[in-house]
């Protein structure tokens, strides 16, 4: 195991989304919701897809009471009825980077017409099902902080226990059952089979390994190279799709280079 460059991407997309807190908590809730009537169960415990959709909705900071309330919405009846559908949109941007997009919608119709929009209006082509889906693989992802707060002013964070140490770390993973790591800077990205997303999770927990949050994801197999300037067309597509509220996942095959990272920190 070791790290890889994948954190740029999830780096950056972290910052947009953070930035559209209120859009974020909107699209988190939405997913708890159909999470939660896929599975036809509002315990976690018993819904594998509620569990990570709850695990990624607490990374970032989804009010406990806005959770409930999305999951009491599933079950709804009349004008609280949830009746969203999961489409998945695939296409190009610019210089050829492969974009896929996971919407949420109560209209399709009108999601298919924002996104068309969108890829329209940013050098990209809308394309069929399937065109670009095989160059991304699906993983689950668990993310794990070095350090925790302690809430004591004198001493106000501490070791995470074994994560504050590459060696141990790699060790809990590998036994944990984590198929891959990543350093991220002030946290580790630790990359699972989908289905083992949750089973990881509790098998940090359980070696006293404090979690941020753990989510589904979609990384790219064939990261497409571009020009610094070519990246900032590509991102403003992205950015654009992530600002439509029917869209709950961007992903693309851009590959992160630090030259890339640093030219789409200017904008």
């Amino acid at each position: 195991m070791s790290g890889h460059s994948k954190w740029a991407t999830t780096k950056h997309r972290k910052a947009a989304q953070d930035a559209k807190r209120s859009a974020l908590f909107s699209k988190l809730s939405r997913n708890i919701t159909v999470a939660a009537k896929e599975g036809g169960d509002p315990n976690p415990d018993n819904n594998a897809s509620l569990a990570a959709a709850i695990e990624k909705a607490k990374g970032y900071s989804l009010p406990k009471d806005k959770i409930k309330t999305a999951i009491d919405k599933a079950f709804g009846t009349g004008k609280d009825a949830a009746n969203y559908e999961t489409v998945v949109y695939e296409g190009y941007g610019p210089c050829g980077v492969a974009i896929y997009c996971e919407a949420l919608t109560d209209n399709r119709n009108r999601t298919a017409a924002d996104v068309r929009a969108a890829f329209n209006h940013h050098g990209g082509n809308l394309g069929t099902s399937g065109s670009v889906a095989f160059m991304f693989e699906r993983k689950g992802q668990v993310m794990v902080a070095k350090e925790v707060e302690t809430g004591d002013k004198k001493n106000p964070v501490k070791p995470n226990g074994a994560a504050a140490d590459e060696d141990e770390f790699m060790m809990a993973v590998a036994e944990a059952g984590g198929s891959d790591y990543e350093d991220a800077e002030d946290e580790w990205i630790v990359y699972t089979a989908p289905t083992d997303l949750m089973a990881v999770k509790r098998g940090l927990e359980e070696q006293g390994i404090e979690v941020k949050g753990a989510e589904m994801t979609m990384e790219p197999t064939t990261p497409t190279d571009v020009t610094p300037n070519d990246a900032k067309k590509v991102m403003r597509l992205v950015d654009k799709l992530e600002e439509l509220e029917d869209l709950q996942s961007v992903y693309h095959t851009m590959n992160m280079t630090d030259e890339v990272v640093a030219a789409l920190d200017e904008e």
